[in-house]
């Protein structure tokens, strides 16, 4: 279980991202805060140092002259426009791609420059599974699976960092939550039994 603390207004994850306390409950927790598979940002790597060799080797082979400052710098802007789209865009999709764990519920969050967000309660979590592939496996990744009661189908979330623990994490919450749910529900029974303390509920 990853820690938490809250420094200034924010719930900060020891070992992962900050994420604002302002979007949680009075009594809620952020028990894991995870963002898709690290691998999903491996190409756009890639491509960034293929950018800035080529980029290098084409300044390189302008011909020295009166222009040449002019079109080493076309070469410089050719690739930093390259570079938005193949490796500032998906950079910044997996930057701001959330998945919070909290001790009442799960979070998604994505988006750039509009925000997309869903929120799914533990108490209406039915069932959750995963499923590996062969590489998946060996990255530690996975496809989640969470089964909703009221809805359709299962809501999918890929490229989940470790995500047999994950799986078995949210497993868990749900057992908890409906745990502390019935304790509250037969708390509060008791409470109002024992203000009428003459009355028989027995048939």
């Amino acid at each position: 279980m990853v820690g938490c603390v809250t420094v200034c207004g924010w719930s900060v994850i020891l070992g992962g991202v900050a994420y604002p306390q302002k979007v949680l409950g009075s009594d809620e927790e952020v028990v894991r805060h995870l963002h898709p598979h690290w691998l999903t940002v491996f190409w756009p790597i890639v491509a960034f140092l293929v950018l800035v060799g080529a980029a290098s080797f084409g300044a390189a082979l302008v011909p020295a002259g009166d222009q040449q400052g002019m079109w080493r710098l076309v070469v410089v802007a050719a690739a930093a426009a390259l570079g938005l789209f193949l490796v500032v865009a998906p950079l910044l999709r997996w930057r701001t791609t959330h998945y919070v764990i909290t001790t009442h519920r799960l979070l998604h969050r994505t988006g750039i420059l509009s925000r997309h967000g869903r929120d799914i309660g533990l108490s209406r979590i039915t069932d959750v599974s995963y499923e590996q592939k062969l590489w998946e496996r060996m990255i530690n990744s996975g496809t989640l699976s969470i089964e909703t009661a009221g809805e359709g189908g299962p809501t999918v979330f890929s490229a989940i960092p470790d995500s047999e623990g994950v799986q078995q994490l949210l497993n868990q919450l749900v057992e908890e939550d409906a745990d502390r749910r019935a304790w509250a529900h037969g708390g509060a029974y008791g409470a109002a039994h024992d203000e009428h303390p003459g009355r028989d509920d027995t048939w």
